[in-house]
C-alpha cells in the first residue's frame, strides 16, 4: 500500500475536475461509440497514473550518518568527480539519478545529520538528463552535515515538464536518512555530491530505490 504526497492534493484535485469536465464533454459531443469509450478510458487511465505518480510508497530505510542512500527512485546516469561550486567549493564525487514519468517522485534525506544550507534557484527547463541541466535548470540545493563532519550536498532538478519543486530543508533542521524531504513534480533529476573519499556503491545504468539502495559509504 502507499499514501499520497500531502503537497499534491491540489494538483490531483485539478486533474480530477478537468477529467470530469472532459468526460462530460465527450458524452455530450462524441457520437462515435468506440471513440467515445476510448477517450473516456484514456481520461480515467490518466487519473490513475496521476495517483500512482504522486504516491509515497512504504520503504525500509537502511541509511545512517555513514551510509548514504539514494534520495530518489530512478536510473543512475552520471557517476564522476565534479567541482561543486555553489556551496562546498571543492571537488566531489557526483552521482546523478534520473526519474522518468513512472518513477516515484518523492525525495528522501540521503543521510542522517543536520541541514546546513538550502537555496532555491529559478531557471530553465531543459531535458533533465542533459549535463547542463544541473547548472541551468530550476533547482533546489540542500546540504547535510553528519555527526562526524562529512557533508552531503544534493540538488533537486526540475525537468522539461516539471514546474514545482517542494523541499523541507531549513538550516539547523535535524534529519534522518529515509524520511521524506520533498517532491519534484514530473520528469526530473537528483544530483548528489559526496566527499572524494566516499566509497561509491553504484554505477551508471543501475536502477535505484530511494531509502533502500546504498549509494555510498562515508566516514
Amino acid at each position: 500500500m502507499f499514501k499520497l504526497d500531502k503537497n499534491s492534493y491540489g494538483t490531483l484535485a485539478v486533474v480530477f475536475v478537468v477529467a470530469a469536465i472532459f468526460i462530460y464533454a465527450v458524452f455530450r459531443l462524441v457520437d462515435i461509440v468506440w471513440l467515445k469509450w476510448f477517450l473516456i478510458c484514456f481520461a480515467w487511465l490518466f487519473c490513475i497514473w496521476q495517483l500512482y505518480f504522486f504516491r509515497i510508497p512504504k520503504r525500509n530505510p537502511v541509511g545512517s550518518d555513514t551510509i548514504v542512500t539514494s534520495a530518489a527512485d530512478g536510473k543512475v546516469v552520471i557517476v564522476d568527480e565534479f567541482f561543486e561550486d555553489e556551496y562546498l567549493k571543492r571537488p566531489c564525487k557526483r552521482v546523478c539519478v534520473y526519474m522518468d514519468f513512472f518513477d516515484v517522485h518523492a525525495n528522501y534525506w540521503p543521510v542522517s545529520g543536520e541541514v546546513t544550507y538550502y537555496c532555491y534557484h529559478p531557471g530553465k527547463h531543459l531535458l533533465a538528463f542533459k549535463p547542463k541541466a544541473s547548472e541551468d535548470n530550476e533547482h533546489a540545493s540542500s546540504c547535510i552535515r553528519t555527526e562526524s563532519g562529512s557533508e552531503v550536498f544534493f540538488k533537486q532538478l526540475a525537468g522539461t515538464f516539471a514546474r514545482r519543486i517542494v523541499n523541507y530543508s531549513k538550516p539547523g533542521l535535524k534529519v534522518r536518512a529515509g524520511e521524506q524531504c520533498g517532491i519534484i513534480k514530473f520528469g526530473s533529476r537528483l544530483d548528489m555530491f559526496l566527499p572524494l573519499d566516499a566509497d561509491i556503491k553504484v554505477k551508471i545504468g543501475d536502477r535505484v530505490l530511494a531509502c533502500e539502495t546504498i549509494i555510498a559509504q562515508i566516514r
